[in-house]
């Protein structure tokens, strides 16, 4: 063998061995692997009704079975009138490799539907879980709401204000939530402000009635018996959505001082949620600990607020 051709035979094994690598970490990060997880797309959680088409659901879900495990609903963002589950699938497959059942929903979107279809469709995503999941691996009485941005919005107003779950006839049965730069936690006060004029989506949303601006806001629905949260925030979210988590967080001190509070300085409300396309994402972990502590008895401290620099 020449010189030459011994520098393309190595320059080819190099290459080999690069592309295997290159293989194999896009295998984790899309989560491709078939001998860990489970999937199970598309189930009807809500069939279709007069106007509203029917509501799927699609569940990952760890393959070992030894005891139930904890489980994550989660609604997706875009503006209450854009978003599908499938673009998070990239997610179920991360969670639920780290030992979670994890659930992404669809929900009816504006102009269609207006936001309390919307956080029916939720509630009624959450009981058909508390019904089924068990079958999946999930614990019925460990279940964890999460959205981001919209979905923030809906995952915190279906699990404070118990109407939504008293009209299907079922105890609230969230176990905590989970909020990811969530929008709209002061919808009333957004809207007063930005005064829109009619035909604006979030008027198509939220109606043109300031009363129901207030009933579709979490921060005017906050009690004492509403079930545990932690909340992110990216340090640079837009505006509305650093306001409202800032008087969310603050009118949560009467009720719930010791709620963590995790701020990301460097994070825009995009990378908020597309970090978690990162299956080495810190976290992964910090939710993890968080939700193995719910139900625990311990003292709280006041105020707890975490600035998260970095990824």
């Amino acid at each position: 063998m020449t010189r030459h051709q011994q520098i393309k035979s190595e320059a080819r094994v190099t290459l080999i061995v690069l592309t295997i690598i290159l293989g194999a970490f896009l295998l984790t990060l899309s989560g491709c692997s078939f001998k860990r997880i489970t999937r199970s797309k598309d189930i009807v959680y809500q069939p279709a009704g007069k106007s509203i088409p029917e509501q799927q659901l699609s569940i990952f879900a760890p393959k070992k079975k030894k005891k139930p495990h904890d489980v994550i609903i989660f609604v997706h963002g875009g503006n209450w009138n854009s978003g599908k589950k499938s673009q998070y699938n990239i997610i179920g497959n991360h969670w639920a490799k780290k030992g979670v059942v994890y659930v992404i929903i669809d929900y009816p979107l504006s102009p269609l539907a207006k936001y309390d279809e919307m956080a029916e469709s939720t509630a009624r995503s959450v009981k058909w879980v508390k019904e089924n999941i068990a079958q999946y691996g999930g614990n019925p009485e460990r279940i964890f709401l999460s959205g981001h941005s919209a979905g923030g919005h809906l995952a915190a107003l279906v699990s404070i204000d118990d109407q939504y779950f008293q009209n299907l006839g079922i105890e609230n049965p969230v176990a905590g939530i989970i909020l990811i730069d969530a929008a709209g936690l002061d919808m009333y006060g957004y809207l007063m402000d930005e005064k829109f004029p009619p035909g604006n989506t979030y008027l198509n949303t939220f109606t043109n009635n300031p009363g129901t601006w207030k009933k579709a806001t979490p921060l005017y629905h906050l009690h004492k018996n509403m079930p545990p949260m932690i909340i992110y925030r990216g340090g640079r979210s837009y505006p509305s959505i650093m306001t409202s988590n800032e008087k969310f967080i603050k009118a949560l001190q009467q009720y719930a001082p010791g709620t963590p509070y995790h701020i990301q300085e460097k994070k825009k409300h995009i990378p908020m949620i597309t970090q978690f396309f990162n299956p080495w994402n810190g976290r992964y972990g910090e939710i993890v600990e968080w939700m193995g502590g719910v139900g625990i008895k311990k003292p709280l401290r006041e105020g707890v607020r975490d600035a998260a620099i970095g990824n």
